[in-house]
Formats: C-alpha cells, sequence, structure tokens
C-alpha cells in the first residue's frame, strides 16, 4: 500500500506529518511512502533526509497522492488536494471540523476516510496518539518563551551590584496541558507565578507546579468539565463572578497567557479591554486562543500589536508552529502510533473496528457518510 505525506500549504503552518523516523517505521509495516517534495522544509527535515529513510520524494501533490491508499497530513488539505485523493483513502489530519461550515458533508461527498485526529478521546488508552495534548504542550512552552522575549525586563529575581530587578509576575489562564507546561516554563525561569481554571481539578495541579491558584470556587465548578477532560461553557453568572476577580488579578501581574478553549465553540473572553487597559506599561499578554476568537478582547488573530497604554498582545495563529521541528516529531509519533495500532499486518493494511472506542471517536467521515455522532446532523442538513 502507498502512503503519502502531504506538504502543507495553508498560511503559518510549518509542521510537517512525518519525519525520518516515522517513515523508516511506516516502511517496515510494509507501505511505500511518498513524500511531496519540500513537506519538511519549515521543520529543518531536507528532502534528503527522507529518502535517505526510504521515502519517494514526489515532485508534487499529485505524484504524492497518485494510488495512496493512507495520506498523512497536519491540517485538512485545501479543495483542491482533497479532489486528488482517492475514494477510500485514509486521511489521518487535524481536520478543524468544528471551524468550517460545510467541510463535513463535503469531505463525505468526496469518499475520503478522514480520522480526525483532534476528537480522539482521552482515555488511557489513546494518551499516546493525542496530538491536542502533544502539540498543546508545546504550545504552552512557546508562549512563556515568546513572552519572555517580548517582556523588557527579565523573569527572574537579579542582584546586581547596581541594584536589584525584581521577578516578573505571570499570569496563566486556564490549566490544561499548554496552561500547565506555561505554568511550569515560567517557574524554571524564575517568575511568581499564579494560574486560574473553572476545573475543579485543576486547583492541585497549579499547586503542584509551584503556582498559586486564583479562582472562583462554587457549586457551578464541581460540573465544570466534561467525561473528556475538556472544559465546560460556564453560566452567565459564574463569568460575572470570573470577571470580577480577573479584574484585580490581571492588572497586578506583569505577563498574562491566555489558554482557555471550550472544545467546538468560540474562545471565551477573559481579559477584557478595560483590564488590559489597567496593565502596566510594558506588559505582555500571550493568547493561545487567538485562532478561536481570543481570551483577550483586543486581540488581532495573527499579529502582535501593543495598545495605546503600551501593553504588547501576542496573537500568532498556529503555537505550535513557532516550534515547528519538535512539534513536527511529536505529531509524526501520534500519527505513527494511531496507525501501527490498527495495522493489519498480514493484509499490510489499516484494520478500524466499529466498535473500539478509539475509532468511533476519531472517524469523522467514512465509505462516503459522516459517521461520528456529533457531526450527524450537519449530513442530513
Amino acid at each position: 500500500m502507498r502512503l503519502a505525506v502531504l506538504k502543507e500549504r495553508r498560511a503559518s503552518e510549518t509542521r510537517v506529518a512525518a519525519t525520518p523516523e516515522t517513515v523508516r517505521k511506516l516502511v517496515g509495516l510494509g507501505l511505500t511512502v511518498a513524500v511531496e517534495a519540500g513537506a519538511g522544509a519549515q521543520a529543518s527535515i531536507p528532502d534528503g533526509d527522507f529518502a535517505a529513510a526510504g521515502a519517494e520524494i514526489a515532485a508534487d501533490d499529485s505524484a504524492a497522492l497518485a494510488g495512496a491508499g493512507v495520506v498523512l497530513a497536519v491540517q485538512m488539505p485545501e479543495p483542491e488536494q482533497r479532489g486528488k485523493i482517492l475514494r477510500g483513502a485514509l486521511l489521518l489530519c487535524i481536520a478543524g471540523a468544528y471551524g468550517e461550515p460545510g467541510l463535513v458533508p463535503s469531505v463525505a461527498d468526496s469518499g475520503i476516510d478522514v480520522a480526525a485526529m483532534e476528537l480522539l478521546p482521552r482515555i488511557t488508552r489513546a494518551q499516546s496518539m493525542d496530538v491536542l495534548s502533544s502539540q498543546a504542550n508545546l504550545a504552552g512552552y512557546r508562549a512563556v518563551v515568546e513572552a519572555a522575549a517580548a517582556f523588557q525586563r527579565g523573569f527572574p529575581m537579579m542582584m546586581t551590584a547596581a541594584g536589584t530587578v525584581p521577578p516578573a509576575r505571570v499570569f496563566v489562564i486556564g490549566a490544561g496541558v499548554a496552561g500547565l507546561q506555561a505554568i511550569a516554563t515560567a517557574r524554571r525561569l524564575g517568575a511568581i507565578v499564579s494560574a486560574t481554571d473553572v476545573r475543579p481539578a485543576a486547583k492541585e495541579e497549579i499547586k503542584s507546579l509551584g503556582a498559586s491558584f486564583v479562582g472562583v470556587e462554587d457549586a457551578e465548578t464541581a460540573a465544570a468539565q466534561t467525561a473528556g477532560g475538556y472544559a465546560r461553557e460556564m453560566s452567565e453568572a459564574f463569568r460575572q463572578k470570573q470577571a470580577e476577580l480577573m479584574a484585580t488579578t490581571v492588572g497586578k501581574n506583569d505577563i498574562v497567557v491566555c489558554t482557555a478553549l471550550v472544545m467546538g465553540r468560540r474562545a471565551p473572553v477573559i481579559v477584557t479591554e478595560p483590564m488590559v487597559a489597567a496593565m502596566k506599561p510594558g506588559s505582555v499578554i500571550v493568547d493561545l486562543a487567538a485562532e478561536a476568537g481570543g481570551n483577550c478582547a483586543a486581540t488581532v488573530a495573527g499579529e502582535s500589536i501593543t495598545t495605546p497604554n503600551g501593553v504588547k498582545i501576542l496573537g500568532y495563529r498556529n503555537w505550535p508552529g513557532r516550534i515547528a521541528v519538535a512539534a513536527s516529531s511529536l505529531y509524526a509519533r501520534n500519527l505513527l502510533t494511531f496507525l501501527t495500532t490498527f495495522w493489519d499486518k498480514e493484509a499490510k493494511a489499516p484494520k478500524l473496528p466499529d466498535t473500539d472506542e478509539i475509532v468511533k471517536g476519531v472517524m469523522l467521515t467514512r465509505g462516503g457518510r459522516v459517521v461520528h455522532a456529533q457531526f450527524l446532523s450537519s449530513q442530513a442538513a
């Protein structure tokens, strides 16, 4: 069976869905691997490294996809590329299923079997395949590194003959995978760190990393987490309590790292424009939720801006793509693990049982139909 690795075409996407390490293992499964020329260039992987690992270097996407029964990509390929994928082929990617109206039925009509890796259930057995966790971990790290570069004072307390530089105060909003890594990174750099999250389990996780917990604790927080480990959308009354607490907390900090996301919904606005206006000049806000609308009302998606009162707001898109080498390595391993878990050694082809919990959670389209429970209504529409 032929497997194609596509070059990413979307703006700001620097990652690649395979590495020489994973190509060797894919070839070991009995696959013929074709990598589109230049696919790894922005992740510091030259074509020669893929070739040395056993891959064929295809001149373009048409050549890579010709006869391919499995396709690996980071983001959902553009319509032009999807039109070149064989009906019945298995596509592994981050589909962005919630973000683009009409995408799911369109992909079903094309006959592509899509494993939307962002829909992977958060269960123990699937941890090594979890692309959201692997990429969010790196995004949280990168957020703090970018904040440190933008902050003009320094993170640790520094005692010098000329005087003492106080430590930076960092406030992390959202203590999921990205937020916890942001806390850990900021602590390693010497900052005084505090954090908040609506999920009750997050309080102890925050404290375990040496940060202080800031948050509204009431009856609603007990049900603030879904069975899949994601944050629920909270009530207006809760958001009002949270806003009052945030108003006093944000202004006390030098750096605010925003990571709060709700699966399938627009990111909640937590840092309002009045809060930004109350921050000190030179403060930094890093908004990892920029692509989903932003946790900060003043964020401009895809840009770094400075407000009239001198606050820098970093609203870059695709934060994992800003650390492309590591992000590609982890993402490629996630895909490899998924494929090898459901690999039929005798047939030398993927075998995806409909009854498997992971398969049910991740398969978006199959056999020309929408099969994921959360998107069946889009097919009916």
